[in-house]
Parts: C-alpha cells; sequence; structure tokens
C-alpha cells in the first residue's frame, strides 16, 4: 500500500464509506479533521508527508496547535479538540489493521471535556411546551405530533427527519429506525403520541413519503426529498415553542430526548434498558444521566438503608 500520507487518507475515507456505512456527515466531519492535521505537518516540510511524519513529537505539536485555533469565543474548546484528536486515533487504527507501522492509536489521550449540566424539562415544563402548537391548523398537528415523538421515543433529529410514512406502525406503537453507526433499535411509541401522530397522518391528504413534510410550497412539482422535512426546521420550531411557552430552558430537539431518558430513570427504569432504547453505544454515554436521578436514588437510600429503618 501507497505510504503517502494524504494518499492513506484518502484510503481511509473511502474504508469510512463503503466498509463502516458512516454517514455522509460523519465522512465529510472525518474529511476535515484529517485535512487540519495535514496542513499542520505539511507547514515548512518541502517534501510528500509519509506516515512517518506522524509521531510522538508531531502529536504533541498538533495538540498543542488545536488547543489554540481560534474559535468563536476564545480558543478552540476541549471538546471540539476531542473531535480531531478521535479522528486521528481512529485513522491510525485503521492503518494498524492494514499492518502499516504507525504510532499506537491507544498512546493518544482525548481531551476531557469539563462536565455540565443536561438540559431537560420537568413535566410542568413538557406540558406547557407540548400545548403550544395549536391543533386547529395543519401546522399545529404536525408540530405537536413532531414534540410528541420526540419525547415519546427519545429519537435523535437526524432520525426523526429520515422517517417515512410507512415504517410507522400505529397499533403496535413500534418501528425501527438505524442510527448512529448503522446501528438498529426498535423505539417505542406513547398512547398519547400515537394520537397526536394519528391526527396528523388523517390531516394529510398529499401522496409523499416523507413522515413529516413542509406545509404549503409548490407541492405539485416537489419530490419527496424537497417536501421532507429539515433538521434545521425543527430545531427552528421547537425554539418557537419554547419562547411561546416561556420556559426558563433554552430547550432543542435532543432536550426532549434527554427528558424522556430523565423521565425512564426517575420511574425506576434500569440503565441498560435506558441504554437500549436510546441506541447508545456504550453504557457509559447512559451514564451521564444518572446524576439527574437524585430523587430516585433517595427513595432508595431512605427505603433500605438499614440506618434509616426504625429500631
Amino acid at each position: 500500500m501507497d505510504n503517502d500520507l494524504s494518499s492513506l487518507v484518502g484510503r481511509f475515507l473511502e474504508y469510512l464509506e463503503i466498509e463502516r456505512s458512516v454517514s455522509k456527515l460523519t465522512v465529510r466531519n472525518y474529511r476535515h479533521y484529517l485535512e487540519v492535521l495535514l496542513e499542520y505537518l505539511v507547514a515548512g516540510v518541502n517534501r510528500p508527508l509519509t506516515l512517518k511524519d506522524i509521531n510522538s513529537e508531531t502529536i504533541r505539536g498538533y495538540r498543542l496547535y488545536l488547543s489554540r485555533l481560534k474559535g468563536v469565543a476564545g480558543g478552540m474548546k476541549p471538546v471540539t479538540q476531542g473531535y480531531y484528536v478521535i479522528a486521528l486515533r481512529s485513522f491510525l487504527k485503521w492503518c494498524a489493521k492494514n499492518d502499516l507501522l504507525a504510532v499506537s492509536a491507544e498512546k493518544i489521550e482525548v481531551p476531557k471535556a469539563r462536565a455540565h449540566l443536561l438540559k431537560f424539562l420537568d413535566v410542568s415544563q413538557l406540558e406547557r411546551l407540548l400545548a403550544q402548537p395549536v391543533a386547529s391548523s395543519k401546522t399545529g398537528l404536525r408540530d405537536r405530533a413532531i414534540l410528541e415523538l420526540l419525547f415519546s421515543t427519545g429519537l435523535r433529529v437526524s432520525e426523526l427527519v429520515s422517517l417515512n410514512r410507512n415504517q410507522v406502525n400505529l397499533e403496535t406503537r413500534e418501528f425501527g429506525v438505524v442510527g448512529k453507526g448503522g446501528r438498529s433499535r426498535v423505539v417505542f411509541v406513547s398512547k398519547q403520541s400515537a394520537q397526536s401522530l394519528g391526527r396528523y397522518l388523517r390531516s394529510r391528504l398529499d401522496k409523499y413519503t416523507p413522515l413529516f413534510i413542509r406545509i404549503g410550497g409548490r407541492r405539485g412539482v416537489a419530490s419527496d426529498e424537497e417536501m421532507r422535512l429539515r433538521q434545521r426546521s425543527i430545531q427552528r420550531l421547537i425554539k418557537r415553542y419554547v419562547r411561546q411557552a416561556r420556559l426558563p430552558v433554552e430547550a432543542t430537539p435532543h432536550t426532549l430526548r434527554h427528558s424522556m431518558a430523565t423521565d425512564l430513570l426517575r420511574s425506576g427504569a434500569d440503565l441498560r434498558s435506558v441504554q437500549e432504547i436510546l441506541g447508545h453505544k456504550n453504557i457509559s454515554t447512559t451514564q451521564i444521566y444518572t446524576h439527574l436521578t437524585d430523587a430516585r436514588l433517595r427513595e432508595i437510600h431512605e427505603k433500605y438503608h438499614l440506618g434509616n429503618k426504625e429500631k
């Protein structure tokens, strides 16, 4: 295999697309992260780069370079630096898999992001948010169905917009989705969400395939994908309803996902089950929600701890 670094990066990106079947967005992001690495390495070098140019010293300098890159609010945040480092680690793992002599990916640590509180809505806030769409309009029916489905299933917004009408079974109230990393899972629709979704679908007189479509516009000449509601549109509509409801939380589609996970855990669901429902690859990702369930933990402590039993 050619040892030219630029060629190897190209082959790695092809591997992600063809053999790993990752999304086009992921390939695009990895391309950007690795191009920044190549730009850093090629500075001051008057020869083609090879895999040997990635060594302990150049990696140290690259990490320092990333930390000093200017972002929107000053230096690049550790969590953003992590994306670049993860891309580099993935590339090096691929090199090792193909018997190419390279620095061990395990020797490169991902920057630790500062712990931050997750945004989620409590019961009263959720009720206020869900009550905002006006059910007497087609837009209101659609938007209520979107809000209900996001909270009911914990879908990522990318998963929601890719849904088609024939995927959702309102009788069984469950359907399959393919999420991050091509991992498939089953999601479940609450009775309330199924009712909202049913009302919305009955209001549809069109034959477009997507589950959620734009309201209005030139439908007669538009294709299915042109009519499909985009992620940005859903983010905007949630922002609008949050403002209307005067919520103290700047909620996003992901906030509803957090809210669903928190609601399940506080109601007694086990962490492993929530992991499956959310489609997390590792349970460590799901564990970010455990600090939100203090009330449930307190109940367990009060009920079972020996020191709380009457004598």
